[in-house]
C-alpha cells in the first residue's frame, strides 16, 4: 500500500541536486590529499633551491630546518583544532576550510617577499607561511579521511572494495602528490634553467593552488553531512570518559603507530633531495638532484597502489604488520651496505625506493584506514613529527651521519609492527555501522543519554537524504513512493 509523501519530500524528489555518485564522494573527500602531499613534497624542492640561491644567507638562523619543521608544527595544530571541529560543526565545513587554508597557504608562500626586498626577511616570510599551509594540511586529515571512510560504507558501495577505495582516495592520492611535487620543479627547471631559479622556486609552491581550488569547487557539490554524521554526532555533553574508557587501546595503538611512521617516512621523504644531493657529492647540475628524486618519489606508486589492491582481501592490520616488517629488513639492508651503495647512485634509489614503497604499502596505506574506521566517533591520535636535520646532526660526521636514521627508522618499524598486533583492532568490512550500533548500546548501559546523538534537524535530513539520491540509488526513490 502506498503510502503518503510528505510535502519536503515531494518537492526534493521533483527537483533533485545532482550529486557526486556513490564513488564521486569518496573522492571528493579524500584527494585533497593529493594537494597535502604536493604542498609537502614540494618543500623539499624548494629547500634544495633556496640553499644554492642564498648559501650564505639560508645557513643562518636555522632557516633551513624551520622551513621545514614549521610546516609540521602546523600539521600538528591543524589536526587538533580540526578534529574537535569536524565532530562538532560537520565534516564539509571542515573540508572547505581546510581547502581555503591550503589555497591561501600555497598563494603566500608562491608570493613570499621581505620588507625592503631583504632576503632574510622572505625566509622569515616563508616560515610563517609554512605555518600557515601545515594547519591546511593537518586540517585535511581529521576532515577529508573521515568523511571519504563513512563515505565508503554508503549504500551500493561494494563491501569487498571499502578498504581499497578508502586507500585510493586519501594515501594514494597523497603519494600522486608526492610524484607531480617532485616532478614540477623538474619541469619548470627545463623551461627557466639554472639562471632562473627564482621562478622555478615560486611557481611550484604557486602551482599547489590549482588542485586545492578544484577539489574546493568540487567539494561544494557535496551535500551538507552526511546521513551517518546526522544521526551518531554527539555536539554537547560528549563522554570523553566514556569514550576514553572503551577505546584507549586501540587510540594509544594507533598514535604510537603514526607518530613512529612519520617519524620514519615523512623526513625521508621530505629530504630525498638532499639526501640525493649529498650523495651525488652537491657537483651535479640541480636537474640531476631533481631527476633522481623523481625517480625514488616514483617508488611511492606501486607501493600504495598494489596495497590498495591488497587491503581487502589481507586487512588492514595484518597488511600493517607484514609491510613493516618488510621496510625494516630492507633499512636494515640498506645500513649495513650503505658506503657500497652510495658508490652506484642508481642501486642506492632502487633500495630506497623499495624502502618508501613498502612504507607505503603498510602504514601508509592501513594507518590512516585503521584510525578512520576503528572508532564509532572522529577520535584521532595525534602525532609529533622530529625535524629530520636534528636527528642527522645526532650521529658523527661521515657515512655514519647519513646512514644512521636508516638504523634507528628500521629499528622503529618493527617497533611499530609490534605495537600494531597487540594493541590495534582488525578493521572489517561495514564494520563503522556496526562499531556505530555497538557504541550506541555501550553508552545507553552506563547510563547516557543517547537522545543527544544526533544533529536533530529533520528538515535538512529529507532534503539531504534525496540530494544524495544518486550516492544512495534508484531504490531510494521508489521506497519513498510505494
Amino acid at each position: 500500500m502506498a503510502t503518503e509523501v510528505s510535502p519536503v519530500q515531494d518537492r526534493a524528489l521533483v527537483k533533485p541536486r545532482r550529486g557526486l555518485g556513490k564513488y564521486g564522494m569518496i573522492f571528493a573527500c579524500g584527494t585533497a590529499l593529493f594537494s597535502d602531499g604536493y604542498v609537502n613534497s614540494a618543500a623539499g624542492s624548494v629547500n634544495t633551491i633556496l640553499s644554492r640561491l642564498y648559501p650564505e644567507q639560508y645557513g643562518k638562523n636555522h632557516y633551513s630546518t624551520l622551513f621545514s619543521g614549521m610546516a609540521y608544527l602546523g600539521t600538528i595544530l591543524g589536526q587538533l583544532t580540526f578534529g574537535f571541529f569536524v565532530d562538532r560543526y560537520g565534516r564539509k565545513y571542515g573540508m572547505l576550510a581546510a581547502s581555503g587554508i591550503m589555497i591561501i597557504g600555497s598563494a603566500l608562500c608562491a608570493g613570499a617577499y621581505g620588507a625592503g626586498g631583504s632576503i632574510e626577511g622572505m625566509f622569515a616570510a616563508l616560515i610563517v607561511y609554512r605555518l600557515i599551509t601545515g594547519i591546511g594540511i593537518g586540517a585535511e586529515y581529521p576532515s577529508g579521511s573521515v568523511a571519504a571512510s563513512e563515505s565508503t560504507e554508503n549504500v551500493g558501495v561494494p563491501a569487498r572494495w571499502q578498504h581499497g577505495l578508502f586507500v585510493l582516495a586519501t594515501n594514494s592520492a597523497i603519494d600522486v602528490g608526492f610524484v607531480v611535487a617532485a616532478f614540477v620543479p623538474l619541469v619548470l627547471l627545463w623551461i627557466f634553467s639554472e639562471d632562473h631559479l627564482r621562478a622555478v622556486w615560486r611557481l611550484t609552491f604557486g602551482l599547489g593552488i590549482v588542485p586545492a581550488l578544484l577539489v574546493l569547487l568540487w567539494r561544494l557539490r557535496m551535500p551538507r553531512e552526511p546521513e551517518r554524521y546526522r544521526k551518531a554526532a554527539i555536539r554537547k555533553n560528549v563522554p570523553y570518559w566514556l569514550i576514553f574508557r572503551r577505546y584507549w587501546k586501540s587510540l594509544l595503538g594507533v598514535s604510537l603507530c603514526w607518530f613512529l611512521y612519520d617519524f620514519i617516512t615523512y623526513p625521508f621523504g621530505l629530504f630525498s633531495t638532499r639526501i640525493v644531493d649529498i650523495i651525488t657529492g652537491g657537483s651535479d647540475k640541480l636537474s640531476t638532484v631533481f631527476v633522481w628524486g623523481v625517480v625514488i618519489n616514483a617508488f611511492y606508486l606501486p607501493g600504495t597502489f598494489v596495497g590498495a589492491l591488497m587491503v581487502d582481501w589481507i586487512g588492514p592490520k595484518k597488511q600493517l604488520i607484514l609491510f613493516l616488517c618488510l621496510q625494516g629488513v630492507t633499512g636494515f639492508f640498506m645500513s649495513g651496505f650503505y658506503t657500497q651503495l652510495t658508490e652506484h647512485v642508481a642501486a642506492f634509489a632502487v633500495i630506497y625506493g623499495v624502502f618508501l614503497s613498502f612504507g607505503e604499502a603498510g602504514p601508509g596505506d592501513c594507518l590512516g584506514l585503521l584510525a578512520s574506521k576503528t572508532w564509532p566517533t572522529a577520535a584521532r591520535g595525534q602525532m609529533c613529527v622530529w625535524a629530520f636535520p636534528a636527528l642527522i646532526d645526532d650521529f658523527p660526521e661521515g657515512p655514519k651521519q647519513t646512514s644512521g636514521p636508516f638504523w634507528v627508522g628500521s629499528g622503529l618499524a618493527f617497533v611499530s609492527a609490534l605495537i600494531a598486533l597487540v594493541l590495534i583492532p582488525e578493521a572489517k568490512m561495514d564494520g563503522m555501522t556496526q562499531e556505530d550500533e555497538r557504541f550506541r548500546e555501550y553508552l545507553q548501559a552506563n547510563g547516557y543519554d543517547v537522545s543527544q546523538m544526533g544533529t536533530h534537524s529533520q528538515l535538512s535530513s529529507g532534503v539531504d537524504s534525496a540530494y544524495e539520491v544518486d550516492t544512495r540509488g534508484e531504490d531510494k526513490k521508489a521506497s519513498q513512493l510505494d
